[in-house]
C-alpha cells in the first residue's frame, strides 16, 4: 500500500519534471489542521520559480500566500512554516460556517 495519494504522486512527478528541466522548485505540505480545512494533512503543492503550480494545499488567498512564500524560499533557500487561521466568531463575519487553522511547511527541493 502506498503512503502517497494519487494526487500527491502527480504533484511529486511534476516537481521532478520541473527539476529535470533545470527549474527550481519548492514543495508545500499541509502538516497540521484544526477545524475547517479544505485540504487534509499530507496535501502537497509544488511551486516552480516561474510561478507554475501543481497540486493544492488550501484554496483562495491562502494558496496565493503560499506561492509568495515559496518564491522567498527559492530565493534564500530557507524553509518556512506558515500558519493560517480564522476564529469561529470571525468565520461567521466573513460568511464561513466555522473557523479553522492550517499549518503548511514550504521547503526548497534539491
Amino acid at each position: 500500500m502506498s503512503l502517497l495519494s494519487a494526487d500527491s504522486a502527480t504533484v511529486l512527478e511534476q516537481a521532478a519534471i520541473w527539476l529535470a528541466e533545470g527549474r527550481p522548485v519548492a514543495l508545500a505540505s499541509v502538516i497540521a489542521t484544526w477545524g475547517s480545512s479544505p485540504r487534509p494533512v499530507g496535501s502537497l503543492m509544488a511551486i516552480a520559480a516561474d510561478g507554475a503550480m501543481a497540486g493544492s494545499v488550501s484554496g483562495g488567498c491562502i494558496e496565493g500566500a503560499v506561492v509568495y512564500e515559496a518564491q522567498a524560499v527559492l530565493a534564500d533557500g530557507e524553509p518556512r512554516l506558515l500558519r493560517f487561521g480564522i476564529s469561529n466568531d470571525r468565520a461567521w463575519e466573513v460568511g464561513l460556517a466555522c473557523g479553522g487553522q492550517v499549518e503548511i511547511y514550504v521547503e526548497p527541493v534539491r
